[in-house]
């Protein structure tokens, strides 16, 4: 699979968008890379978990998120679903499941409900190792112009998590557990 055919599909080169797109999901491949390196007991598909980080954000143009440069109509916590419409409208079914339940610890339609968010009532959390440990690795990046490449540590990621209520903290802190994530 070519990445990068897709990204230039959906976004224009050297513009800022595209720009901390793939700074951001770099970032995010490299340490899935890691993350799955390390756990080779557990199987991961390291080509599958490349690709699947490189394109776990496509869907972000389409969301009002300016300080990204993003202008589109929706709230950025489509950018998950809205990532896989575009993924499985390309083919690639696997890869939009990962965009899809990336978002936060994944969300629960319970959580959906309690929160209000204007996403598709059902559970968008990830189940295959490969979802799991790009999810992990998401959270270790900021798309913020000056945080691109700074990696958050595991208790400035566990106090964003905490934000999104017991569920989501809970989810959280079990993968880092299956993952041996420690600091």
């Amino acid at each position: 699979m070519d990445f990068l055919k897709i990204i230039n599909k959906y976004y224009e080169k050297n513009t800022k968008a595209r720009n901390i797109l793939l700074s951001h999901s770099r970032a995010v491949a490299k340490k899935a890379l890691e993350i799955g390196g390390k756990n080779k007991n557990l199987n991961p598909d390291l080509k599958f978990i490349e690709e699947a980080s490189m394109l776990h954000d496509i869907g972000i143009f389409l969301t009002n998120a300016p300080s990204i440069y993003c202008f589109g109509k929706r709230p950025y916590i489509c950018h998950g679903f809205l990532g896989r419409e575009i993924l499985e409208k390309e083919g690639f079914l696997s890869h939009a499941l990962v965009c899809e339940r990336h978002v936060g610890a994944g969300i629960s339609k319970e959580e959906t409900k309690r929160g209000g968010f204007p996403l598709p009532f059902k559970d968008m959390i990830p189940l295959t190792i490969e979802e799991k440990i790009v999810c992990v690795a998401d959270k270790f990046f900021s798309k913020k112009k000056d945080f691109l490449e700074k990696e958050k540590t595991i208790e400035e990621i566990k106090k964003d998590i905490k934000k999104y209520g017991k569920e989501s903290f809970e989810r959280f802190e079990n993968w880092l557990n299956i993952l041996g994530i420690t600091n």
